[in-house]
């Protein structure tokens, strides 16, 4: 985890000395996703996501807002915020990092120990000339020792994202 912490901190460094010259004039995002659960424990499952992703209009600084929900297939449930920063290589590949803090309830499914929790993680995607974007994303939740139990959870998604102007255009 700190060296996956470590990579994100030199990413951001890098986007904030580039400033602007990574933005883009990016939509506002409905995103859909399905994948694994606790993807490196005993505890593996489906999993589903779905997120609003802020468009450009609503940026903080650098940052790209975005609200979401989770589930698993055994009932667990996790409700965040949180933001993300888009870095472009050429027109066609977008890397992501993100960070978000929710409410988790664990169901009949993994207790993660407190149901605050933290989830930071990468998405790497593929752009489309329609702005829509096809991607992998992993995901590192844990509750950051707010409690004495905090086994953290992985999860691996397939990710697709389309403008939410064209999710209900003809």
């Amino acid at each position: 985890m700190r060296k996956f912490l470590k990579v994100a901190v030199a990413a951001m460094s890098v986007i904030v000395a580039s400033g602007s010259s990574l933005r883009a004039e990016e939509p506002a995002f409905l995103s859909l996703g399905a994948g694994v659960y606790d993807l490196l424990d005993n505890e593996t499952t489906a999993e589903v996501r779905v997120e609003y992703r802020f468009s450009e209009d609503h940026k903080l600084w650098l940052f790209t807002p975005f609200v979401g929900l989770m589930a698993t297939a055994e009932g667990a449930t996790y409700g965040y915020g949180g933001i993300g920063v888009d870095i472009f290589f050429g027109k066609r590949w977008v890397l992501t990092p993100n960070f978000a803090v929710g409410l988790y309830g664990n169901g009949d499914g993994k207790d993660l120990g407190h149901p605050v929790e933290f989830r930071s993680g990468l998405e790497l995607a593929y752009r489309f000339e329609d702005y829509s974007r096809l991607g992998l994303t992993f995901h590192h939740i844990s509750n950051a020792s707010l409690d004495d139990q905090n086994p953290g959870t992985e999860s691996l998604m397939l990710m697709y994202s389309i403008p939410f102007d064209k999710v209900f255009s003809n």
